[in-house]
């Protein structure tokens, strides 16, 4: 008797784990077929799964993890981003034994199923990540609802006006849309708890992130209404960089033309050289200015300082033509008189005491004597000096 009881417990306690297992290995061995009606004819991929004739909703949410790479010259920018969609599908069935709220489907039977046809409108190109593993992956909750989050790096256009460049303000926009569904079978709509996160540490280096918000960009077509969300982010230009590499330089370039003024209008190479210079100076930092921007078909305030700045340093140039012109029409200064020859009369002196034909002097006036005949001997012309010496030499 308690042989047979021992067997009956050993044959329960087998069973119970047999049964345990067998639960496990359906829970994680779940199929496509596991999630669909019981009859799969009933269920048509290309159909969004539209509820008492409404259009299907679906909830978007998007994290933004960081914008740069903004080109002026292209009108482009990239942002990396985390890109949630989420829809309710009744026509699935849920798995058995699904005791957690969510349950983690492979991404591979989105081939098979009906989701949203969103893409990226103003997208030039999207990069799907995967390292280290592919970044997407898709829930189904206990309410039927799917979850369907990816990772992705954008580079988008966005439209820029330069009419008050570098002082300009620029919004660059995220927009998704429907690529096929009207809004009669589908409409976006952003989530109403967190429809948009972005990430507090974005820096740009030329660029501030003033603010980002949602809005709704749906747009009528010749074939249709197609439902339409987008985030505009709203970037103010820093200027830190153009005031050390555009404006101070130009003002000193302006204030270096007008040094000339100080010049001595004769000083004809000195003037034009400077001005000459602070014009080429003033076209090559123009054209510095120029090189990161789109050549654009209206006049932009950097242009209007740049050329305001360039009249001036003209008008300084053309200031000293003027001078010039004014100090060209008046008589030219007449030379000083040479100074005239210096007498004999002292040599004459000099000569005659020392043959004691006049008075002597006193030893002060002959120190005089021979220091004025120092002085004026040299500012002699050498023939005049040659022969007054032959003449004192030969008395």
């Amino acid at each position: 008797m308690q042989l047979d009881y021992d067997i009956l417990l050993t044959f329960t306690v087998l069973t119970a784990c047999i049964t345990s297992i067998a639960g496990e290995n359906y829970q994680t061995g779940l199929t496509f077929n596991d999630i669909l009606p019981e009859d799969p004819k009933l269920y048509d991929k290309m159909r969004p799964p539209k509820k008492e004739g409404q259009p299907t909703t679906v909830l978007f949410h998007v994290t933004v993890m960081g914008l740069d790479s903004i080109d002026e010259t292209s009108m482009t920018y990239a942002a990396d981003i985390f890109f949630a969609q989420t829809w309710k599908d009744h026509r699935l069935r849920l798995p058995e034994n699904m005791t957690s709220e969510y349950r983690l489907l492979e991404v591979e039977w989105l081939k098979n199923m009906w989701r949203p046809d969103s893409f990226f409108k103003n997208a030039k190109s999207v990069t799907f990540q995967t390292m280290t593993i592919p970044n997407h992956y898709m829930w189904l909750y206990k309410d039927k609802t799917i979850l369907y989050m990816v990772k992705l790096t954008l580079r988008l256009s966005c439209a820029m006006n330069f009419l008050i460049y570098p002082h300009d303000t620029q919004e660059c926009k995220l927009q998704m849309e429907s690529l096929s569904h009207t809004t009669d079978d589908m409409i976006f709509q952003w989530d109403p708890e967190v429809p948009l996160v972005v990430d507090e540490n974005i820096e740009l280096p030329q660029l501030a992130l003033l603010r980002n918000y949602t809005a709704d960009c749906t747009q009528v077509y010749s074939t249709g209404n197609f439902t339409c969300l987008e985030v505009v982010f709203e970037l103010k230009r820093r200027l830190g960089y153009y005031l050390f590499h555009t404006y101070i330089p130009t003002c000193l370039i302006v204030i270096m033309s007008w040094v000339s003024f100080w010049i001595k209008p004769e000083a004809a190479p000195a003037r034009v050289t400077l001005g000459v210079t602070s014009l080429l100076t003033l076209s090559t930092q123009h054209a510095k200015s120029q090189a990161s921007l789109p050549p654009v078909s209206y006049l932009k305030a950097v242009d209007a300082f740049m050329s305001v700045c360039t009249i001036f340093v003209f008008m300084a140039l053309m200031e000293y033509c003027l001078v010039n012109i004014v100090l060209g029409d008046s008589e030219p200064p007449t030379p000083p008189k040479p100074h005239p020859p210096p007498k004999l009369d002292r040599f004459i002196d000099l000569a005659t005491t020392r043959n004691g034909k006049r008075g002597s002097r006193n030893l002060e006036n002959n120190e005089v004597t021979v220091n004025t005949f120092q002085r004026q001997l040299a500012e002699l012309p050498p023939g005049v000096l040659v022969g007054n010496l032959f003449k004192l030499f030969s008395l």
